[in-house]
């Protein structure tokens, strides 16, 4: 029977009670403390394999993974780890996950516009739903080289693609309807598929209302100051900036 760990468990590593535990059961002191090395031994070796294959994800990843990330990685291929033990080597190893930074303001919501109702109401799961039934959208600031460069994007809710984009120096009505006309070119929805946005004076613009309206397309806006009602716009922006451009 191994006896082992009946004497780490009772004594906690003092020497005085090993040395006793160890009289008592008829075993080797040196028996033990080998014992304790070959475990520690073992141990260190998994770590270090656990450890290869994480930094192997990171570096897939393109440098832009955490832990929370690796880990589902990591069960994905069938190691399952704790979540802490992951966090503990991966930071061990000199690695870490791409964070967004701070946020700036885009769109301005215009107060004398008429606005449409909120037809989304923060559910983007979409689940019951087909795709190119709903929408989102939204305009992002990039910085290059020469000045800031605004990105506007249509998103479907139920795939998570982008299904329409445009790119221009400015962040006139012209943008988001360049967007949308190239989603509506490349998808065709049928007629009555939402498109939701936030209060910005662009999409609350009757310009953009008209040409929604000749596209069939009907217009959600959310709440003002309300940036969790646009929470998948928002957060494809954050991924994209963290992980491909802010680098």
């Amino acid at each position: 029977m191994n006896v082992y760990p009946f004497i780490e468990a009772e004594n906690a590593g003092t020497t005085g009670n090993v040395k006793r535990s160890c009289e008592l059961l008829k075993v080797s002191r040196a028996a033990y403390y080998a014992h304790c090395d070959a475990e520690s031994s073992a141990r260190q070796q998994k770590d270090d394999e656990l450890t290869a294959e994480i930094i192997a994800i990171h570096d897939e990843s393109k440098g832009t993974y955490g832990t929370p990330r690796v880990h589902a990685e990591l069960r994905a291929r069938g190691r399952r780890h704790s979540r802490k033990r992951v966090a503990r080597l991966l930071r061990a190893a000199g690695r870490a996950g791409r964070a967004p930074k701070r946020w700036r303001t885009t769109t301005v919501p215009d107060p004398a516009a008429t606005t449409s109702a909120d037809l989304i109401k923060r559910d983007f799961s979409c689940s019951a739903t087909e795709i190119n039934t709903r929408w989102c959208g939204d305009i992002t600031y990039i910085h290059t080289w020469e000045r800031w460069l605004y990105l506007a994007t249509v998103i479907d809710l139920r795939s998570r693609r982008v299904v329409g984009w445009a790119t221009a120096d400015h962040l006139r009505t012209e943008l988001i309807a360049e967007a949308l006309d190239n989603a509506v070119a490349q998808r065709r929805p049928e007629p009555g598929v939402i498109f939701h946005s936030d209060r910005g004076c662009q999409y609350a613009s009757t310009q953009f209302g008209d040409l929604a309206e000749d596209h069939g397309v009907r217009l959600s806006l959310g709440r003002k100051g309300q940036c969790w009602d646009n929470a998948v716009a928002e957060s494809f922006f954050a991924t994209i900036k963290a992980e491909l451009i802010d680098r």
